[in-house]
């Protein structure tokens, strides 16, 4: 029998939310965020669900000319642009949109010796600092790129730190805003939670992520509350239950030190699997449908799960480590993570199931 450890991706869930994408932007069109194998839920499978969107953005030109082999013909953005000549004339070929961040792209630009236009996609750094131009840079970047003659289309973008925060948008918005103001072009600022949280940042393009993989970017407002459904649910069973006495320990390091006699479940799920080997006592996840909690340390294969109160939950019993029934935002808060690194860190070695 094959291990039992399955990732169930829910197709109609992606479709909901990105229908709940456009419902909170109406004016604005849909760029939908699929990079890192959209968000470890499958590159392909992704696209197909999420069709209905006007645009995809994402990191690696492979994916990018895979997406346009297979058919797609919406605007494709590749968030880091170019990184040598070569990705250009493959931009060029494929019709694809790449950013531009730094003067060094700009440079690679004016090299760039083929006769077909870009679109490209100028971005402004409004106070996160990663990527993109100081505004006062940015004039200048833009000035020279409408000109360009390999330049066709320009979209100004940038993008937030805090729109997830209680401090906002307010200071990068007024600071792109006020670069802005002075350029008809289109614009593209909000990610997931501006998006749901800032319709003053909806500008011409969204760029929704989290949210279309049914997560809320929000700690004080639950996914559920937002309309969004799991589109990821991470199960696996019980193949093994332990009976502990007061002061057995379990685990590398025995982290875990049974107070009173107690029923472990050990679960065929570890962090070889995707799952977060720091998440330690009391990382919530569901046996036979019941809420329980994890114990102990994540092993390579497997983790530890307290059936005390579960008398039910036995070998073979259905646990689900996050998704349907299990919000992953509230597995990743539990582990000290970020709801993303979850679905993203899904390994190869994991049969998906749609």
């Amino acid at each position: 029998m094959p291990r039992p450890i399955q990732a169930h991706i829910n197709l109609s869930a992606l479709e909901n939310n990105l229908r709940m994408a456009r419902r909170a932007a109406p004016s604005a069109r849909i760029m939908a965020v699929i990079k890192a194998d959209g968000y470890g839920h499958g590159l392909m499978r992704t696209a197909g669900a999420l069709s209905a969107a006007d645009g995809f953005a994402l990191l690696n030109m492979q994916d990018a000319v895979q997406l346009r082999e297979a058919g797609f013909r919406q605007t494709i953005l590749l968030l880091e642009g170019a990184f040598n000549a070569e990705d250009l004339a493959l931009a060029a070929r494929y019709d694809l949109a790449c950013v531009v961040h730094s003067a060094w792209q700009l440079a690679m630009l004016d090299a760039y010796p083929e006769r077909e236009k870009l679109d490209v996609w100028l971005k402004v750094n409004s106070g996160m600092n990663r990527l993109g131009f100081a505004p006062q840079q940015a004039a200048q970047a833009l000035e020279q790129l409408r000109r360009h003659r390999a330049v066709r289309d320009i979209t100004l973008m940038t993008h937030f730190a805090n729109a997830d925060e209680p401090r906002g948008i307010a200071e990068p918005l007024a600071l792109f805003n006020n670069f802005a103001t002075s350029y008809r072009v289109p614009r593209s600022l909000a990610n997931s939670a501006a998006l749901l949280r800032y319709p003053e940042a909806h500008g011409d393009w969204v760029r929704p992520g989290l949210m279309l993989y049914g997560a809320s970017p929000f700690i004080d407002v639950s996914a559920q509350q937002l309309g969004l459904q799991p589109a990821m649910t991470l199960r696996s069973r019980i193949i093994a239950v332990q009976e502990l006495r007061a002061g057995d320990e379990i685990g590398y390091g025995a982290l875990f030190r049974a107070e009173h006699a107690m029923r472990v479940g050990i679960v065929a799920c570890g962090y070889a699997d995707g799952y977060p080997r720091h998440a330690l006592n009391g990382t919530p996840l569901l046996a036979d449908g019941q809420m329980t909690q994890t114990l102990g340390r994540v092993s390579m294969d497997m983790l530890y799960a307290d059936l005390s109160r579960l008398p039910q939950v036995d070998v073979g019993s259905a646990v689900t480590l996050w998704g349907e029934g299990l919000p992953v935002e509230e597995v990743a808060r539990a582990a000290g993570t970020v709801s993303y690194e979850l679905m993203c860190a899904l390994t190869a070695r994991v049969p998906v199931v749609c």
